[in-house]
């Protein structure tokens, strides 16, 4: 959604990191990773959630309710709760102890249905912007259902399901960020960003 900042637009660094951390989940969730890589993925997070809380809060600053609250609540969830999660689960099986992660699915229910909510203003932002978030959505579903272990469900399909739609939501997140920035520096439209849906 288009607005003033008072400082320089801070989006570009939020989907950068939102970037990132898609091309790490995909790879954990299609099997490219395994468990072992837990440590240096909670790093990654945690460097992930600096970029995304910066953005949020730059967001909510200059008065965008919609992409501060998501970057602000993307930077605690998606990244440092999930660093902190994965470095736990590692250092407990590293361990030898028993733990029940059932509680994830429980949360990323939250998790999703938070960002389904307000999917819908991103109707009004650029088609590309519209279509990340929405594959996001469906990301956190199909993670819902596998953390939650749901009988009934084709739990690997899902897994796959969400490491490609993150993937591709990535890819779109780095598609934004250099049209985001190359416009901006350039004072003029050279990559198309899409219009919205709803103007």
């Amino acid at each position: 959604m288009a607005q003033e900042h008072s400082f320089a637009n801070p989006g570009p660094c939020g989907l950068g990191a939102l970037a990132i951390i898609c091309f790490a989940f995909f790879a954990l969730l299609t099997g490219k990773i395994g468990h072992n890589s837990y440590p240096i993925l909670a790093a990654w997070l945690v460097g992930g959630f600096v970029c995304q809380l910066t953005t949020g809060l730059i967001e909510l600053k200059d008065h965008n309710l919609v992409g501060g609250n998501v970057f602000t609540f993307f930077s605690a969830f998606f990244m440092l709760t999930t660093a902190i999660r994965i470095a736990t689960a590692y250092g407990l099986e590293s361990a030898g102890l028993h733990f029940d992660a059932t509680v994830n699915g429980w949360a990323w229910m939250g998790g999703a249905a938070f960002l389904i909510a307000v999917t819908p203003n991103y109707l009004k932002s650029a088609k590309l912007f519209f279509f990340l978030v929405v594959l996001v959505d469906v990301a956190l579903v199909c993670l819902t259902i596998v953390d939650l272990k749901l009988d009934g469900f084709q739990l690997a399909l899902l897994a796959q399901i969400a490491g490609w739609s993150l993937f591709i939501a990535g890819w779109i997140g780095i598609y934004l960020t250099a049209a985001i920035t190359i416009n901006s520096t350039f004072g003029r439209p050279i990559l198309p960003t899409t219009k919205p849906f709803i103007s």
